[in-house]
């Protein structure tokens, strides 16, 4: 088969279309791995950057970050410790009026005891 500028190549419109498609969803894939792979390598490239940038802190912004650190946990405390004093002192104020009425009670059964006592 000799090919020249008059051979002619027939083919029915299903075959062109499947062409077509394949073409074109080779074009997508390539647009899609090609727009990952640049977003990968921006993200690797910011990576970078924030590491050096990290790597660049001076002791004493290190220290001071430590230290702010510690005391957030000691701030933490605290506020734990505190809410704990708040209950104790709502349970002390309960005590308080319990006992203040048992001693009223005590007084007024000493004065019965002291009234029966008298009258014999």
């Amino acid at each position: 088969m000799k090919l020249n500028k008059e051979t002619t190549v027939s083919t029915d419109l299903k075959t062109i279309m499947g062409i077509a498609a394949a073409v074109a969803m080779s074009v997508f894939a390539y647009t899609e791995v090609t727009a990952r792979l640049t977003s990968l390598e921006t993200s690797r490239e910011l990576f970078q950057a924030d590491l050096l940038k990290k790597s660049e802190q001076k002791p004493t912004d290190q220290e001071q970050f430590m230290l702010l650190e510690s005391v957030f946990e000691d701030v933490e405390k605290l506020i734990k410790n505190q809410e704990q004093n708040m209950t104790n002192k709502v349970n002390i104020e309960f005590l308080k009026q319990q006992l203040e009425k048992t001693l009223a009670d005590v007084e007024q059964l000493k004065d019965k005891v002291r009234k029966n006592g008298n009258g014999h």
